[in-house]
């Protein structure tokens, strides 16, 4: 059975625990990613910083009281273009970051998941037995290597 090591993305884009929110921004867009590893400056995991953190700088209030938005008629788009103040940008991601949460090279797969759907998280750092930040797998990673062995036990089942 794989583990998550087997699974995992090893070329992982992160960004250091000293970076201000405007660097983590300027690194989501540039990379097109929703996850960033927060490093210290010797490589080990000490955050995690999400797309989700730096939008919600700049999420209406009315937002996080209102569960459900069926009822909303239209959009909004004259909320989009709203900035965080100034101070915010210089700000370090050390700030806004959640803590680290993470998996060894060597945990399951189902392990993973169960991790990743806890905190509704959609990518899940891997670090190795001295806390170094090794790689990182998705719900894509984790989903398509455990879908993988029903494939192989639906032909095997079929002879």
């Amino acid at each position: 059975m794989k583990n998550i090591g087997q699974s995992m993305k090893r070329e992982v884009i992160s960004i250091s625990v000293t970076a201000t929110i405007k660097e983590a921004a300027a690194l989501f867009v540039e990379e097109h990613v929703g996850t960033l590893p927060v490093i210290d400056e010797e490589g080990k995991l000490v955050g995690i910083l999400h797309i989700r953190d730096l939008l919600e700088l700049v999420m209406p209030s009315f937002v996080r009281l209102v569960g459900d938005f069926d009822f909303v008629r239209g959009d909004f788009s004259v909320f989009e273009s709203l900035l965080p103040p100034p101070e915010v940008y210089i700000q370090p991601v050390s700030s806004i970051m959640v803590p680290p949460v993470s998996v060894r090279t060597e945990s399951g797969l189902l392990r993973a998941f169960a991790i990743m759907n806890s905190h509704n998280w959609y990518d899940l750092p891997v670090v190795d037995e001295d806390g170094w930040l090794v790689g990182l797998a998705s719900r894509v990673d984790v989903g398509t290597a455990l879908l993988a062995s029903w494939r192989k036990s639906t032909k095997e089942g079929a002879k």
